[in-house]
C-alpha cells in the first residue's frame, strides 16, 4: 500500500470520528463506542514501519471504524440505517447492532490471521482458521464483559451502550454473529489475504 493511500484511509477515520462526534446524540455513549476505533488507529500508526499491514486488512479496519462511528453517533438501537431496514423487513428491532457484531468477527478474523501467519509457526490451514475463530470469539466475549461491567456501574444509564432492545439473548446473539462473521471472512477472503501476505514485507 502506498503512503498516500494509507494517509487517505487514516484521514477517512479521523473525519468520521470528527463528524460523528459533533453530531452524537450522547457524547458519552459515542466515546465508549469509538474508543476502539481510536485505539486501533493509534496502534496501526505506531507499528506501521515494524509491522506493515496488508492492504486488505487496512481497508477492513477502516470499514470497522466507520461501523463503530456510525453506531456511536446515533446509538446502535437508533441508527437511521437500521430503522430503515427494520421498516423494510417488518422486524421488531433495529438490527444494526447485529450487523456490527457480525463485522466484529468479519474484520478481526483477518487481523488475527495476519498476526498468526506472520508471527507464529502456523501456516494457512485448518489450525490457523480454528485458532482465528477462537480468538475472535474470545474478543467478543471480552466485549460482553465490558458491557456487563458498564451495566453494573451505570445502571439504567448504560441502556444506550448495551442496545439490548429487550432481548434476553442479546449476549448470545452477539457472540454467535461474531463467529459467523469470522467464518464468512475466512471463507471469502483467505486466498486474497494469502496473496497479499506473500508480498508484504
Amino acid at each position: 500500500m502506498s503512503k498516500a493511500e494509507g494517509a487517505a484511509l487514516a484521514g477517512v477515520v479521523v473525519l468520521a470520528l470528527a463528524w460523528t462526534g459533533f453530531g452524537a446524540r450522547s457524547i458519552g455513549t459515542w466515546a465508549m463506542e469509538v474508543v476502539w476505533a481510536v485505539a486501533g488507529l493509534v496502534l496501526v500508526l505506531a507499528v506501521r514501519r515494524r509491522f506493515p499491514l496488508t492492504r486488505l486488512l487496512c481497508w477492513l479496519l477502516v470499514l470497522h471504524a466507520l461501523v463503530l462511528c456510525y453506531g456511536g453517533q446515533y446509538t446502535y438501537a437508533e441508527t437511521p440505517l437500521g430503522e430503515w431496514v427494520q421498516h423494510w423487513l417488518g422486524t421488531q428491532r433495529n438490527n444494526y447492532d447485529r450487523f456490527a457484531h457480525f463485522v466484529q468477527g468479519f474484520v478481526p478474523a483477518i487481523a488475527v490471521r495476519e498476526v498468526l501467519l506472520r508471527r507464529s509457526p502456523l501456516t494457512p490451514g485448518r489450525w490457523s482458521a480454528f485458532l482465528t475463530v477462537c480468538v475472535c470469539l474470545s474478543i467478543s466475549a471480552c466485549f460482553e464483559f465490558v458491557e456487563w461491567a458498564s451495566a453494573l456501574l451505570m445502571g439504567g444509564n448504560a441502556d444506550d451502550f448495551l442496545a439490548t432492545q429487550g432481548d434476553p439473548w442479546d449476549t448470545q446473539w452477539d457472540m454467535f454473529l461474531c463467529v459467523c462473521g469470522a467464518l464468512v471472512s475466512l471463507a471469502l477472503l483467505s486466498r486474497r489475504h494469502d496473496r497479499q501476505l506473500s508480498t508484504t514485507v
